[in-house]
């Protein structure tokens, strides 16, 4: 060690050839007449110079613009100038980085004949019916007023579907229904097979053969179809107030603890104690509007409904209700007699 160097400096550390290029995050541009730090650097992509923002002087030239193009050459000025083409979608096949001729060329028509023998002649058959069938799933699922969520999940099935061939002989309209049905249980939405079968033309046996074959393919985890998840629905189709729908719930949930209902299905259940407590709460509905609603017989609904009548004491504390707000004055006598 050398006395004259109170800290004498670490040996230099060997390099790795083998180690790939990483850039020097330790250099930094500085101007050499203002030797300002953090300098002021400016970007002039119109002049393609680097400019001091202090003193101004050119620090360097010929620097690439890499922003996006925004002018447009095209006759009509309406045309987007943007040059960087829509985003990839993963439900398709492919980098999807083909080139399309735009079907806009100042009123004479030929580019529009043009886009479509392009497309004729580019287009896979796979993907135009992979596309077909998005289209079906998307209109299906507004009609119905169904998130987008719900159906990107039906879509991505569907892409599984035929990717995979796990049903083969099965028609395309079954395969959506199918896939629709899923998605709605997987995202909790509940709808029944018979508004399934309703929405897709699809018989309801034929939905309930591929929704059981996709299950087991695909080892999928769908929750059961409960009656809350069609309560609120229900009620908001029967223009039921907030306070009938709560306590429609509250009562389906305590006779599935008493089993009053063993046996019955889910729309079932839920249409008897919506009719039970419409008459409950002085905003009667009846068994015909309910029915055409739930979609089930008025016989379903009587049935299930003389059930619950005949322990109704035990379903309903009419004490805790009073207690409660819009509860006044109710009483088992606004039941109609089963």
């Amino acid at each position: 060690m050398s006395p004259h160097i109170p800290f004498p400096l670490r040996e230099t550390a060997k390099v790795d050839e083998n180690q790939p290029f990483q850039p020097n995050l330790n250099v930094s541009l500085t101007c050499p007449d203002c030797r300002i730090k953090p300098p002021h650097i400016v970007e002039e992509f119109a002049s393609g110079d680097l400019v001091c923002g202090d003193c101004g002087l050119v620090l360097g030239d010929r620097i690439i613009d890499t922003r996006s193009e925004w002018r447009t050459f095209a006759n009509d000025e309406g045309d987007d100038p943007s040059r960087v083409g829509a985003a990839s979608n993963p439900l398709l096949d492919g980098d999807q980085l083909d080139t399309v001729i735009s079907r806009r060329d100042g009123g004479t028509g030929i580019s529009r004949d043009l886009n479509k023998i392009q497309g004729r002649a580019t287009a896979q058959k796979g993907e135009r019916n992979l596309m077909q069938a998005y289209k079906e799933i998307t209109a299906m699922c507004d009609s119905i007023s169904l998130s987008k969520v719900v159906s990107d999940t039906a879509k991505q099935l569907y892409k599984r579907v035929e990717d995979e061939k796990l049903l083969r002989g099965k028609s395309s309209d079954a395969i959506i229904a199918a896939c629709i049905c899923i998605a709605c249980r997987q995202e909790r939405v509940a709808r029944t097979f018979r508004e399934i079968c309703a929405l897709t033309r699809v018989p309801k046996k034929e939905i309930g053969r591929c929704c059981n074959a996709l299950k087991a393919k695909l080892q999928t985890s769908t929750s059961v179809m409960n009656s809350e998840d069609l309560m609120s629905r229900f009620c908001s189709n029967l223009q039921l107030p907030n306070y009938v729908q709560k306590s429609g719930v509250d009562l389906v949930r305590r006779a599935k603890e008493l089993g009053t209902l063993a046996g019955k299905s889910p729309i079932s259940v839920a249409a008897a104690c919506i009719y039970l407590v419409s008459y409950l709460f002085k905003s009667p509905r009846s068994t015909k509007d309910i029915a055409n609603v739930a979609g089930v017989s008025e016989a379903t609904i009587k049935a299930a409904y003389k059930s619950l009548y005949t322990e109704k004491e035990k379903l309903i504390d009419l004490n805790a209700l009073k207690d409660k707000p819009n509860c006044e004055g109710i009483s088992f006598d606004e039941l109609v007699l089963p």
